[in-house]
């Protein structure tokens, strides 16, 4: 059986990771940053096929740790820096586990035998900083593919900062090393919706469709989100967990990062899909998928799909 270490293989988005890989008959190697936190990552002793799940403690700042994490895996998705908008110290909490964390995986990749492939899970904020807004350059009227310039500002969240800068270094790491024996490819998805397959409550992904669905507003920046009515991009949690599968499978898409997105509606019109009513406005697309469903020949779901599984 072939092994995929899952770095981050317990939240939102690693949950489905790990769901989908062992569905398809893999060995999978999770890491979670505290072992004795066991409400983090028990639902996934429940899933099919947990016989081959193995789950450890890392912390993707420690080099030792991650050499050891990544022995005897074939395939490597790194999905473990964090995702969250309530920040007090940026350097400390965002910008050294992401972009600190993603330079001591390449540099563990590199030195570790076996590896075939690596998949980084970005962010939209990888092409585009003011995500959820346009960037300067354009308006909600126009499209954003993977063609665009990415556009990048210091007045950005800082999560989305970090992500920028990390898959910068990803792609500096490739260009420094055109002999690679494994491929590396990127998948960067939009807001991230759907139901959870744990009953976790600290996800910033379903945190955010609690305050959505609630028209709740924690901070000044969620509530711009409001005041402005503002579109936001969608794909289902299990789409994403699917590119990856095919992202891990599909040969000769070495240094491509996918945009991974479904429609865009206006946060109004999420609100009334978390809550089973219809939406009163049209959805757009603003962010293209066209790449993903050329590459890795897949179909997105409407917004409502994941919008309407929602439940908390």
């Amino acid at each position: 059986m072939i092994k995929v270490g899952i770095i981050g293989g317990s939240g939102f988005i690693g949950s489905f990771n790990t769901q989908k890989f062992l569905s398809e008959g893999y060995k999978v190697k999770v890491s979670v940053t505290d072992f004795s936190k066991k409400e983090k990552y028990e639902h996934l002793l429940n899933l099919n096929n947990a016989e081959y799940l193995e789950i450890v403690q890392l912390d993707v700042e420690n080099k030792s740790e991650l050499t050891n994490f990544l022995k005897g895996c074939e395939i490597v998705i790194h999905g473990g820096t964090p995702f969250q908008l309530d920040v007090k110290d940026p350097k400390t909490e965002l910008f050294d586990p992401t972009i600190k964390g993603t330079i001591n995986f390449l540099e563990a990749i590199q030195k570790t035998q076996g590896i075939e492939k690596v998949i980084f899970i970005a962010s939209v904020a990888a092409f585009n900083t003011n995500f959820p807004l346009p960037p300067e350059n354009k308006t909600e009227d126009d499209q954003f593919s993977e063609t665009d310039l990415p556009f990048m500002s210091e007045q950005s969240h800082p999560y989305g900062q970090a992500k920028f800068i990390a898959n910068q270094t990803v792609n500096k790491f490739i260009a420094d090393n055109p002999n690679l024996g494994f491929e590396i490819t990127t998948v960067s998805p939009v807001g991230v919706m759907g139901k959870s397959l744990s009953t976790r409550q600290d996800s910033t992904s379903t945190g955010l469709q609690f305050l959505f669905k609630n028209k709740i507003a924690p901070n000044p920046f969620i509530q711009m989100f409001y005041d402005n009515d503002i579109y936001w991009a969608v794909v289902d949690v299990a789409d994403v967990a699917e590119a990856i599968y095919k992202t891990a499978t599909t040969k000769n898409i070495h240094g491509k990062n996918y945009l991974l997105s479904s429609e865009s509606y206006r946060v109004s019109d999420v609100t009334l899909m978390l809550n089973n009513q219809t939406p009163l406005g049209n959805p757009k697309i603003f962010y293209r998928n066209d790449l993903a469903k050329k590459d890795l020949e897949l179909n997105f779901k409407p917004a409502s799909v994941p919008l309407n599984n929602y439940s908390l």
